[in-house]
């Protein structure tokens, strides 16, 4: 039943990467480690292979419509590559467990993982929730500024990403389209590129270590993720999407405060 109710909730997830390019990933790691009961450790390895998978569909749309800005992909993705793989493969496997350990305050690598996962969740939502005035097409025309806080952020959310397998879209988009000039549209279609090769690219990190996967079952909650981006690109077409990415960042904002509630005060942590 769980199972079930995992891979009918991963079709959100495609959804919302389908209407607006970022969001479903933040999802992903809660409904696998919630509703499907899956180690929170390993979750954030199958999120990366969900969330590359679902998001590279979506981003070959978006590029079958030339709605891809390529030089963004490897100017932005390929630091973001190399800092998603160097955290799977090295400083992953170099966090302690427990992390912390002070009297009777233990704090797991689970927990570590997941309450940073919460407060990257309620970053998230704010970034959803807050009125954004960014017009669809912009005068530069996607020519990029600030080359160096480009790089710097695409090393950034690979960090993220690798900690905590989300695909960092909320992040992606806003540095595309007001430090690189690149219109809203194309951002999305960009950033859907952007997080597939990373997050591919660091599951091959877990892969390289060891980690053993329920392949049947993985493979199954994907199927369901990228039906929902078809889903959610036929929905975008009718539903303005600032609207549904302010109700999206509502909803994150709940789930990011609802984990931290139970992981440390109802576990009592």
């Amino acid at each position: 039943m769980s199972e079930t109710l995992a891979y009918l909730t991963s079709g959100i997830i495609g959804i919302s990467l389908g209407l607006i390019g970022a969001g479903g990933s933040i999802l992903t790691v809660p409904v696998l480690v919630y509703i499907a009961g899956v180690n929170p450790v390993l979750a954030t390895a199958y999120s990366l292979f969900v969330v590359g998978s679902t998001a590279l569909v979506g981003g070959l749309r978006y590029a079958a419509q030339q709605l891809v800005n390529w030089r963004m992909v490897f100017l932005f993705g390929i630091p973001s590559i190399l800092a998603v793989y160097a955290t799977r493969a090295w400083i992953m496997p170099a966090i302690p467990d427990p992390v912390l350990s002070i009297g009777s305050i233990v704090i797991s690598k689970a927990l570590f993982l997941l309450l940073i996962f919460s407060l990257l969740m309620i970053a998230a939502a704010y970034s959803m929730i807050k009125n954004n005035n960014t017009p669809e097409t912009n005068p530069d025309n996607g020519k990029p500024r600030h080359y160096a806080l480009i790089i710097a952020e695409g090393v950034g959310t690979g960090v993220l990403t690798g900690l905590v397998g989300a695909g960092g879209g909320f992040l992606i988009i806003p540095a595309l389209v007001l430090l690189a000039r690149v219109p809203m549209k194309l951002a999305i279609g960009t950033s859907l590129m952007i997080i597939a090769l990373k997050s591919l690219i660091g599951f091959i990190g877990d892969i390289q270590n060891g980690t053993e996967m329920q392949w049947h079952f993985l493979l199954i909650f994907t199927l369901f993720s990228i039906a929902g981006i078809f889903v959610g690109a036929r929905i975008g077409k009718k539903i303005e999407s600032k609207k549904l990415q302010k109700a999206f960042g509502w909803f994150v904002l709940i789930m990011g405060i609802y984990i931290i509630i139970k992981e440390t005060l109802l576990n009592g942590h």
